[in-house]
């Protein structure tokens, strides 16, 4: 009788990959501009809500900007949707490997990750993506997730 772990079984999506990686580039830049007014708003109300609550507050300033990015990936990714504002502009949505919509903590977690490695390994972390058929990155490997076109 065979090892079933023996051979590593490989994932390969049988949905549309192409053009993947540039569309999540341009879905990148349009999402920082959407997290960056949600910032701009929230710091605003931040500001001044920091006065009432005598500086208190004002502590919220400086983790605001990847409060936001991570709720907003997480809420955006595992919406009907399936893809952030940037991602629907550019026609690619975020899937589990099963097909599945993402739940949330897992959306989550994957732009924890995408922020991690976009700081240590950035404009490394897509050259990954160009070496596998299936165009996914390191973060969507851990993750679980993969970026199909709609």
């Amino acid at each position: 009788m065979a090892d079933p772990f023996s051979t590593p079984v490989r994932y390969t999506p049988a949905v549309d990959t192409s053009g993947v990686l540039g569309g999540r580039v341009g879905a990148w830049l349009v999402d920082f501009c959407v997290i960056g007014l949600l910032w701009a708003i929230f710091s605003v109300a931040l500001f001044i809500l920091g006065f009432l609550t005598f500086g208190l507050a004002w502590f919220l300033l400086a983790p605001l900007f990847p409060i936001i990015a991570v709720i907003y990936s997480g809420l955006t990714v595992s919406g009907p949707r399936r893809g952030t504002f940037g991602m629907r502009m550019f026609g690619v949505e975020m899937r589990t490997t099963s097909g599945q919509t993402a739940p949330f903590i897992v959306a989550a977690v994957h732009a924890v990750f995408f922020y991690i490695s976009v700081s240590t390994l950035t404009p490394l972390v897509l050259l990954f993506g160009l070496f596998r058929d299936d165009r996914r990155l390191l973060h969507d490997l851990l993750a679980g997730l993969i970026a199909v076109r709609r």
